[in-house]
C-alpha cells in the first residue's frame, strides 16, 4: 500500500468533531480491534501513545523510500492514529500496531482497506522499522494479517501494490504467497519521479489451501533415509 489512504494534510481534528459513526451491526472488529499474538509478535490496536516511537520509526530515509511521504511530525502521527479508528468504526480499515511480547512499544504497523463496499476486495500494506528488518517478524506479523483478513474481514481477493524497484517488498510478498498480476506503469509518484508498480494478489480460497497443505505437511513429515 504505498499510496497511503491517508494524507497528512488532512485536517482530523475537524472531521473528527463532525464525524458521525456508522452503526455497528455486523461484526466486533469495528468496536475496536482484536490483539493477536504468535511466536515473540502481538498485534493490537492503535494508540495516541504510539506516535513518538512511529515517528521514529517510520520516517527514516530506508523505511520511507517507497511508501508515500509518512506524517512529518508526532502530531502528525497522532492525527493519523484517530483517523485510523474513525475508519475501523465505519468498518472500511483496520491497522494494526506491531509490538513485541513484554515490550509494547509500536515498532511498525500493518495496514488493510476496503476497495469496495462489502469488503471482499481490499489492499492491504506495512511499515516495519528498519532495526526489525531480517528478523523473521515480519513474516509473523504478515501471516497474522493474512488470516485477520481473510477469516474475519471476508476479503476475498487481497491487493498489494510495491515499486519495481523494492526488491524488498517484492520479496516479500512473493514469498507470502501473493502472485504478480500485473506492471502498473508509471503510477506512483516518489520525490517527483513516476515509478512502475507490480501488482500483487491473494485469493482466499488458495491462501486456504496453501496453508491446508502446509498443516498436512507438519503432520507428516517426509521420512528422510
Amino acid at each position: 500500500m504505498e499510496k497511503m489512504p491517508y494524507q497528512d494534510t488532512l485536517d482530523t481534528s475537524t472531521t473528527m468533531k463532525n464525524h458521525v459513526h456508522a452503526p455497528v451491526v455486523t461484526s466486533d472488529w469495528r468496536q475496536g480491534l482484536p490483539t493477536l499474538g504468535a511466536g515473540q509478535v502481538v498485534l493490537r490496536e492503535l494508540r495516541s501513545s504510539d506516535a513518538a516511537s512511529l515517528f521514529a520509526l517510520l520516517t527514516t530515509e530506508e523505511v520511507s523510500r517507497f511508501i508515500s511521504p509518512p506524517p512529518r511530525s508526532v502530531e502528525g502521527f497522532e492525527r493519523f492514529i484517530a483517523w485510523t479508528l474513525c475508519q475501523r468504526a465505519d468498518g472500511a480499515y483496520a491497522c494494526f500496531a506491531v509490538t513485541l511480547l513484554g515490550f509494547d512499544t509500536a515498532i511498525g504497523i500493518f495496514q488493510v482497506r476496503q476497495l469496495d463496499a462489502r469488503f471482499e476486495t481490499a489492499e492491504w500494506g506495512f511499515a516495519l522499522g528498519s532495526a526489525f528488518w531480517g528478523t523473521g517478524l515480519f513474516k509473523t506479523c504478515a501471516e497474522l494479517v493474512l488470516d485477520f483478513t481473510f477469516d474475519t474481514l471476508g476479503v476475498h481477493r487481497l491487493e498489494a501494490r510495491a515499486a519495481i524497484l523494492n526488491g524488498r517488498g517484492n520479496g516479500a510478498l512473493l514469498k507470502l504467497g501473493a502472485v504478480q498480476e500485473a506492471i502498473l506503469r508509471k503510477s506512483f509518484r516518489k520525490n517527483g519521479v513516476h515509478l512502475d508498480q507490480a501488482l500483487y494478489a491473494i485469493i482466499a480460497d488458495e491462501r486456504r489451501a496453501s496453508r491446508g497443505r502446509e498443516q498436512h505437511d507438519l503432520r507428516f513429515p517426509a521420512i528422510v533415509h
